[in-house]
C-alpha cells in the first residue's frame, strides 16, 4: 500500500489518499498524524508540504506515526519548504515576489483552517529528526525521477514560480528508509 498524505486536490493513481478535507479522490478523510493502518503495513508514504503544518512540539509525533505504519525497508518521501533556500532568496532580493513566493512558503497559503505553517526545516534539522525517529537512511530525492513526477505539486516549487529549468528549487525533498 502507498499513501499520499495531505493530498489536497492532487490525485496520484495507485495511492491511498488521506486528507483532512473531503474531495472525490480522498479515500480517508481524517488526520494524517493518526492513521487507521496496521503497524508495518505501508510500503511508501508521500507527504508533500504537510509536515510544516504541525507545530514545533507536534511534528515529531507525526514522524513517529508514519514510521509506525511503514514496513521494514519502507520509504517516507517527504517534501517541505526549504528554509535555507527561503533565507537565501530573502537575503538576495527581499520579498520582491510578495505574497506569491516566500511568504506562502514560510507561513502557508492561509486559504482554509489547515493551510498555516507552524514549523520551518532545513536539511540538517530534518535529517537529524528522521534518524532520531528510527529511520536508517536519509537521502535527497529528485521529483523528476518519481512515479508522480507528472503531478505538479509543491515538491516542484521554484522561484521564479514555475521556472523549473533555471529557477531555484524551494522544496527540501528527503526520503527516509525504515
Amino acid at each position: 500500500m502507498k499513501l499520499h498524505l495531505g493530498c489536497g486536490r492532487r490525485h496520484i493513481p495507485g495511492f491511498v489518499h488521506v486528507d483532512a478535507l473531503p474531495a472525490p479522490h480522498v479515500d480517508i478523510v481524517g488526520p494524517v498524524e493518526r492513521l487507521p493502518m496496521e503497524n508495518n503495513s505501508v510500503s511508501l508514504i508521500y507527504a508533500s508540504h504537510i509536515l510544516e503544518h504541525f507545530g514545533r512540539y507536534q511534528y515529531k509525533a507525526a514522524l513517529q506515526e508514519w514510521f509506525r505504519v511503514l514496513k521494514p525497508d519502507g520509504i517516507l518521501r517527504l517534501s517541505v519548504p526549504d528554509f535555507a533556500a527561503c533565507a537565501a532568496i530573502y537575503y538576495e532580493s527581499g520579498l520582491a515576489d510578495g505574497l506569491t513566493g516566500l511568504v506562502g512558503l514560510i507561513v502557508g497559503g492561509q486559504r482554509d483552517e489547515y493551510d498555516y505553517h507552524q514549523m520551518i526545516f532545513d536539511e540538517e534539522l530534518l535529517r537529524r529528526d528522521l534518524l532520531d525517529t528510527g529511520f536508517r537512511e536519509v537521502r535527497r530525492w529528485d521529483w523528476r525521477l518519481t512515479e508522480h513526477a507528472a503531478i505538479d505539486d509543491y515538491s516542484q516549487a521554484h522561484i521564479p514560480h514555475l521556472d523549473k529549468e533555471t529557477g531555484r528549487l524551494m522544496s527540501l525533498n528527503l526520503e527516509a528508509v525504515k
